[in-house]
């Protein structure tokens, strides 16, 4: 019986139905680019509210919706977000949502290249280890 399992398991008709197309690849990518640059975008209005001389939260509300690179960050990550839930209706959760582990890889490199932070050896070998658990998921 297990044998018959890891037999099916195995087949490639079976893997190859279950995989992801380039459309739907190609979409996924968009969706994690997306968020990556939205986080970025909300990254650098966040340091220019940091400034703001706005007090209390009436204040810090306002200066939150003033400031172009918040707004730019919240409709990047909105596209980000419409582009998963396409994803969604055509890719199985258990593909989807693991796949968006490449949005920490992504915040991870340009948090390093952009806002030079610095990555230790740990983290770039759990970086290493998201990206290649993702390839696992996604290529099955």
């Amino acid at each position: 019986m297990m044998l018959a399992h890891l037999t099916s398991a195995l087949d490639w008709r079976t893997r190859r139905r279950d995989a992801v197309t380039p459309q739907q690849l190609a979409l996924l990518c968009f969706s994690v680019i997306t968020a990556a640059c939205g986080q970025l975008l909300l990254k650098l209005g966040a340091l220019k509210l940091g400034t703001a001389e706005a007090t209390g939260l009436p204040g810090r509300l306002w200066a939150m919706v003033t400031i172009p690179e918040l707004i730019a960050g919240f409709a990047v990550y909105g596209t980000s977000a419409i582009a998963y839930i396409f994803l969604l209706t055509r890719v199985k959760l258990s593909v989807a949502a693991p796949s968006t582990a490449l949005i920490y890889v992504l915040s991870v490199l340009i948090g390093f290249f952009v806002f030079k932070e610095p990555v230790s050896f740990s983290q770039l070998l759990g970086l290493a280890f998201i990206a290649f658990g993702v390839i696992l998921v996604v290529s099955r």
